[in-house]
């Protein structure tokens, strides 16, 4: 059973910055596609980022040039560091994986075989 937990979420003023991190587990995932989604409640799931096996990252384009996601294989760890918040971004944030080609924010949102509880993001402005 997969287990992602997320954390690092909280409340921030428009212009600032934060970062989550994704625990992933049991297992090694480093060959999944690994990403973020958000989701207001009423609202639709939006894909943010993801990242492929081999470290190449693709972005939603309302978060392009503000948010970068990484990983750590070594750690099973997956990050999104956040940088000049909007009110916009305010949403509960999750991490998903999946075996999906292309890797993209998109294609894991549609799928959304493996995800976690999600962390709350409040950008206030």
């Amino acid at each position: 059973q997969v287990e992602l937990v997320e954390s690092g979420g909280g409340s921030v003023q428009a212009g600032g910055s934060l970062t989550l991190s994704c625990k992933i587990g049991p297992y090694d995932y480093s060959d999944y596609c690994q990403g973020w989604f958000r989701q207001v409640p009423g609202n639709e799931r939006e894909g943010v980022a993801a990242i492929d096996a081999g470290g190449s990252a693709s972005y939603a384009d309302s978060v392009k040039g503000r948010f970068t996601i990484s990983k750590d294989n070594a750690k099973n760890t997956l990050y999104l560091q956040m940088n000049n918040l909007k009110a916009e971004d305010t949403a509960k944030y999750y991490c998903v994986i999946d075996r999906v080609l292309p890797c993209d924010p998109i294609a894991l949102t549609l799928t959304l075989n493996y995800w976690g509880q999600g962390t709350q993001v409040t950008v206030s402005s």
